[in-house]
């Protein structure tokens, strides 16, 4: 596996990753707001990727790199890659690149009793890297409970 900064090649492994999780984050393979999105990203240099020497890719990540508040906008893994590192890959480089102290790391993710909590692994992920569980959200667009996910920086 290999971490690197998304290219234009990279949009359509994106919406392969997508595809695994609309049914916990709403339609995105056909949004053109998603789109825009991960072309913004990539365009900034602000969307990462973990790949392989296969096609398809192992994760991806899109991040706001503005001090002293920065966010994670949107991380994947894919369903055959979870559990082997990748996430902690995309985070470890997305810190790595774009983090300066002082400062917070902020993400969305899944409500405690949100289904998609434990299949996902999500809170866990997060819990391990150092963030701590803050404020509830607006839900999500499937519904259930969103919650910030919060990691001091110093």
């Amino acid at each position: 596996m290999f971490v690197r900064l998304a290219g234009a090649q990279d949009f359509h492994g994106f919406l392969g990753l997508a595809a695994q999780v609309e049914c916990w984050f709403g339609p995105m393979v056909e949004d053109l707001g998603f789109h825009d999105a991960v072309r913004k990203n990539i365009r900034r240099s602000t969307a990462i990727v973990a790949a392989s020497s296969g096609p398809d890719l192992l994760g991806g990540l899109l991040f706001a790199a503005k001090a002293p508040t920065y966010h994670v906008h949107w991380l994947v893994v894919s369903e055959r890659s979870r559990g082997k590192g990748v996430g902690r890959a995309l985070m470890a480089e997305a810190m790595r690149r774009f983090v300066h102290g002082p400062g917070v790391v902020e993400v969305v993710t899944f409500g405690a009793d949100h289904p998609g909590a434990t299949v996902s692994g999500a809170r866990v992920f997060y819990e391990r890297l150092g963030f701590a569980p803050a404020e509830a959200v607006d839900p999500g667009p499937q519904g259930g409970s969103r919650q910030v996910f919060r990691l001091a920086v110093p």
